[in-house]
């Protein structure tokens, strides 16, 4: 099924007051929105404060995910959480492959593909992010790497899994340059098409996610190819996430 997702990535920005401003703040401003079964809404904190945001979001329709996860169950990776850690505090979703991984911390496209199986193994739903640099859309290259990242991270597989995917486009992280509405959609065309020819199904949610705020959101939503959002700095700001959230909701 196609969701209509929004997710906050927080990245490593937080406080314990600050996780409960944001999370209270973004319910309260949220308090009128109907949330069918088709619309969810997700907060990604870091690690150390994703107890509190799932003892925040208790009995309520919101979910929590995580910036990251390894590919083994337990043992002597310093520094590493495993999968059943994060299940431990109801978090239903982890972000994968993210831009940052990659190319900060030097994420292979095999090692995402070993994070991908081991959560969806532990019943984990992941968000895999694809996208290319600026100097690889420059040299004409956007469409090899993300099929690349994909082909790695979901060959593994004979069916579709439960997945969400998020096209950000590197080039548009962080910097306030979003992609426009036009190159989102072709890029995400081509990943829905690539993924209807391999698994023979579409019913996948296909995030956008690159300085996605109040003031350019309306681009995105208003398009059917994207699903939702993978929100980075404006999900700090309880009052910029709703707007976001309302926006994608309140499409036609």
């Amino acid at each position: 099924m196609r969701k209509t997702i929004v997710a906050g990535n927080w990245k490593m920005n937080g406080s314990t007051l600050m996780t409960k401003k944001i999370i209270i703040g973004t319910m309260a401003r949220l308090w009128d929105v109907d949330f069918n079964e088709n619309l969810e809404v997700v907060f990604i904190p870091p690690f150390i404060y994703i107890p509190i945001a799932s003892d925040l979001v208790k009995d309520s329709r919101y979910e929590i995910g995580a910036q990251n996860m390894y590919f083994e169950d337990k043992g002597a990776f310093t520094g590493e959480i495993a999968p059943d850690m994060l299940k431990d505090f109801d978090v239903k979703y982890v972000v994968l492959g993210h831009s940052e991984r990659r190319h900060i911390f030097g994420e292979s496209n095999e090692m995402v593909a070993k994070k991908v199986k081991k959560a969806v193994e532990k019943e984990l739903v992941p968000i895999l992010c694809v996208g290319e640099t600026l100097e690889e859309r420059e040299e004409g290259k956007t469409w090899d790497v993300i099929r690349e990242q994909l082909e790695t991270a979901l060959s593994q597989f004979d069916t579709l899994p439960e997945i969400v995917i998020a096209y950000e486009p590197v080039w548009a992280i962080g910097t306030g340059k979003a992609a426009t509405k036009e190159d989102a959609e072709e890029v995400i065309s081509k990943i829905r098409s690539w993924i209807k020819e391999k698994f023979g199904t579409d019913e996948v949610s296909i995030l956008y996610g690159g300085s996605v705020k109040p003031a350019n959101v309306e681009n995105f939503a208003s398009s059917q190819e994207i699903d939702g959002a993978l929100v980075g700095g404006a999900s700090l700001k309880p009052e910029d996430f709703a707007i976001i959230v309302k926006t994608f909701v309140g499409r036609g």
